[in-house]
């Protein structure tokens, strides 16, 4: 079982290659976790390599490896590491192949607020435990 980690900020990695999606999520993000970004995904497979992330938000649709690509690399290195898909065709079979990857979820673009902070919520609850997220979250 992970811990909790209440008292030091979450790490989150925001993965896209439109700079405005990632300054909008940096925005919306920025005052509950500790953020980095990377503008493809072989940078963000990289970036889970070198560095302790707590989560990571992906867009789909990045040149050379998708966000569907990232994740499954990702999964290799540390296989807990909740990973959200957010795309513009969020289709039944992205949906299953996200699954079979063991995404945590994939969020249609546009994403609601609301929708992407429960989820983000509930994945950091679902994966190490922390009943204290919905509270600082403002979920």
């Amino acid at each position: 079982m992970v811990n909790a980690r209440s008292q030091a900020p979450y790490q989150l990695l925001i993965a896209d290659d439109d700079s405005g999606f990632r300054d909008v999520l940096k925005e919306l993000l920025a005052p509950y976790f500790r953020l980095f970004e990377a503008e493809s995904g072989e940078e963000a497979v990289e970036l889970v390599e070198q560095i302790h992330v707590d989560i990571v938000l992906l867009d789909m649709h990045m040149d050379v490896l998708t966000g569907l690509e990232a994740v499954r690399i990702m999964k290799q290195t540390n296989e807990i590491l909740p990973c959200i898909l957010i795309t513009a065709d969020a289709t039944e079979e992205l949906r299953q192949d996200a699954s079979a990857a063991r995404a945590y979820e994939v969020l249609a673009k546009p994403v609601k607020r609301q929708e992407l902070v429960s989820t983000v919520s509930h994945a950091l609850v679902d994966t190490y435990h922390d009943p204290d997220v919905p509270s600082w979250l403002g979920n």
